[in-house]
């Protein structure tokens, strides 16, 4: 696929567009644009497929490797040759011993779907685009565990260019076990690394070991395609000295390379080339027993025919990501401004970066769609309820049907009486990606939480949605965890939280909170209004009768009763608020915001009195439930530690927002990568649900599912008696 950089559909052109709220930040030779995140995502797509550049080897990119999420080093080299000179644009840390001079690095940017580096190679310009394709409601494109990798070449005075690219078998997680082998189909010419006798659905250090990373690539219409693989000394000055490989792949070894090259020839105009990385496993998940795999593979069932649909899928996916990037840069600063536009920018790809799109690997029947997601940077927990909780804002936004694709899955474990305490299961499996529940009924226990986190889930889906079908089938499920909440919630046991960093408490506020909130919504949901009185009875109990505050009802409290020195941020207000179920009155929402302005650290508002720490997710679903100037001080809290310098890893959702207990802050906590990030999308879920307007197209879904549903902003929870 060929696009002018000029013309309307040009990246030059769009980068313009989206970028012009912003005046760029520069950090040495090289500006950043919109400001310098912390790491730049370049090819995310589930979590196996997640390597980022750290911002702070942006600078010498010529130089630097990429990393998977959790900090292993991954080989990824660019080079371009420009009459008969090669130019490593990234990757190759020791460049001279094959001939090979660095690149000049001018200018790096992100959007919510491209990282984009600008270099200059000797006389030419050379724009390396990174785009993961966020398509949720095209369940195809989204399923695809591949990324695209385009190298553009500006006008130049008719050099002579070629472009190459190699991965390293460090992509299988276990390099030293690690074999290469190559297919071409038709033009297209396919690598794929892969660990010798991997078990099925073993990892190392969060690396999947049991499926293949692939370098794939295929000629276009002016350009032609060639590969070797070998030690990268080897293929890179053979690169370097002849502008192509010979395709006669050297003895595989420990640090081997596999690479492609694109010989453009005599360039003129400006050109482009399509690269492709991926990571792929037939069989992803272990659902219960069962194998399920990619979404895709009902249509494109080898590697071969997935990557020629993908390639040919770039120039809609472009066209796609092009209006998803404008629109969310175009909506977010109206709603909070440009710092939120900036934070949204950069946690798009990474609240979409932990979850599988799946169908049955036997059936491969598409009207069997399960989402599977990763406890990320903690202890890799499939399908935990309270992972979903924080990140949902973002599936509110962009697919509601995410909601309903994720907890699909923990229904059906749930409906099949596998476990029997009366309370709501913390997960669907101790490690990803084993989805097999927990026979045992030793799943870490949150009683309060996860009841109240799966009942406002389901209400949220159905307010978003108005499928009710879905939620009537389980409405017993439901009901049980509602009765819990009935019975349990005033006089609280000690008992963990979401947050379990911050250890157990008894009669936690905030979780009696959820649990209000959380009868109100089933409720309404359900249309038996006797739990809607119970929510609303115990949040009177908990603010207008003080339960849950201190004396002058200045803030919530920590523990109840007698704690009025303590607090916590009430975080799980922010349904009621964006769901209108009215279960606290105002006021409650404007102690709030007087509140917290009163107790912000350098970096924010901590989790709670005793903590140095804030939770980026729960922070930005709090400012939801702010007046406007409150709220802005939270955005602009998040902001100074997205951008601080202080740290290189994909965006941390903990981290220190204060210096009261000697630490220093604005630096991260543990975390990498969470998809909880999706929380960040609060305030944008206030706009209701499916608000960025170019994903709300159903023509890529299953006809049986688009017809059942009416997707509607602020559709009302239908009422009728259990």
């Amino acid at each position: 696929m060929r696009f002018n950089l000029q013309s309307p559909l040009g990246l030059g052109s769009l980068c313009a567009s989206v970028f012009s709220f912003f005046s760029g930040q520069d950090s040495g030779s090289v500006t950043h644009h919109p400001v310098l995140p912390p790491s730049y995502p370049l090819a995310v797509r589930n979590p196996y497929l997640s390597a980022w550049m750290p911002s702070d080897r942006v600078q010498h990119l010529p130089y630097s490797e990429p990393q998977f999420w959790a900090g292993q080093d991954l080989g990824w080299s660019v080079i371009v040759r420009v009459d008969g000179q090669a130019y490593s644009l990234m990757g190759v840390p020791n460049p001279e011993a094959s001939d090979i001079r660095p690149a000049i690095v001018r200018r790096a940017e992100f959007t919510a779907t491209h990282s984009v580096f600008d270099l200059m190679a000797g006389s030419a310009e050379v724009t390396l685009d990174f785009l993961s394709p966020v398509s949720p409601s095209n369940y195809l494109r989204q399923s695809l565990s591949f990324s695209y990798l385009t190298v553009h070449v500006s006008e130049s005075k008719g050099q002579n260019i070629q472009v190459y690219s190699d991965i390293d078998a460090r992509w299988t997680g276990k390099a030293g076990r690690s074999q290469r082998d190559f297919e071409q189909q038709g033009d297209l010419a396919i690598y794929s690394l892969t660990v010798e006798d991997a078990p099925l659905y073993a990892e190392a250090d969060d690396m999947a070991l049991w499926g293949q990373a692939i370098l794939a690539s295929r000629p276009s219409n002016f350009s032609a395609v060639s590969a070797l693989s070998g030690k990268p000394e080897k293929v890179r000055g053979e690169f370097a000295k002849f502008g192509a490989l010979s395709g006669e792949d050297d003895t595989w070894s420990d640090g081997s390379v596999v690479a492609l090259v694109h010989d453009l020839g005599y360039v003129t105009d400006g050109l482009s080339v399509n690269f492709v990385v991926g990571y792929e496993r037939n069989a992803a998940i272990n659902f219960l027993g069962e194998a399920y795999t990619g979404y895709y593979r009902a249509q494109y069932p080898t590697t071969s025919s997935a990557l020629s649909f993908f390639l040919d899928d770039y120039g809609n996916a472009l066209l796609e990501s092009w209006k998803l990037d404008m629109e969310i840069v175009t909506l977010s600063a109206a709603t909070a401004g440009p710092k939120y536009a900036d934070i949204i920018a950069l946690s798009t790809r990474q609240a979409y970066g932990g979850i599988d799109l799946t169908i049955s690997n036997d059936t491969l029947d598409t009207n069997d769609v399960l989402a599977f997601i990763k406890e990320l940077s903690s202890d890799g927990n499939i399908n935990t309820i309270d992972v979903i909780m924080p990140a949902f804002p973002v599936y509110y936004v962009m697919d509601p049907d995410y909601i309903r694709l994720l907890l699909e899955p923990v229904m059906k474990y749930l409906a099949a009486g596998r476990w029997h305490l009366p309370y709501a299961i913390h997960d669907l499996g101790t490690h990803y990606p084993h989805a097999i529940g927990h026979d045992d009924q030793q799943a870490e226990p949150m009683p309060i939480e996860e009841c109240g986190n799966l009942l406002v889930l389901a209400s949220a889906y159905v307010y978003a949605t108005g499928d009710t079908k879905w939620s009537s089938q389980y409405t017993e499920i439901f009901q049980e965890y509602a009765d819990y909440l009935a019975d349990n919630s005033i006089n609280i046991a000690t008992q963990l939280s979401s947050n379990d960093a911050a250890g157990p408490l008894a009669n936690e506020t905030n979780l009696a909170i959820k649990a209000a909130v959380g009868l109100k919504a089933f409720g309404e949901m359900s249309g038996n209004k006797y739990y809607s009185r119970i929510g609303e009875e115990h949040a009177s109990l908990f603010f207008e009768k003080g339960l849950g505050t201190d004396i002058q009802k200045t803030h919530f409290v920590l523990e109840y009763p007698d704690y009025p020195e303590t607090w916590k941020t009430p975080y799980n207000l922010f349904p009621d608020v964006l769901l209108d179920l009215k279960t606290f009155p105002d006021a409650a929402y404007r102690m709030g915001s007087d509140f917290f302005a009163t107790v912000r650290g350098e970096y924010g508002v901590p989790l709670d009195n005793r903590q140095d720490w804030a939770k980026s997710d729960w922070n930005m679903w709090l400012a939801g439930t702010f007046d406007t100037s409150t709220r802005d001080e939270f955005v602009d809290d998040l902001w100074a530690f997205m951008t601080n310098g202080k740290h290189n890893w994909p965006f941390s959702d903990r981290y220190v927002a204060t210096s009261a207990h000697g630490n220093e802050p604005g630096v991260p906590i543990l975390c990498r990568a969470r998809p909880t990030v999706g929380g960040h999308f609060a305030l944008l879920a206030l706009k209701g649900p499916r608000s960025i307007e170019c994903l709300s197209s159903h023509a890529h879904r299953p006809a049986s599912e688009s017809a059942e549903k009416t997707h509607g902003q602020n559709h009302m929870f239908e009422s009728h008696e259990l």
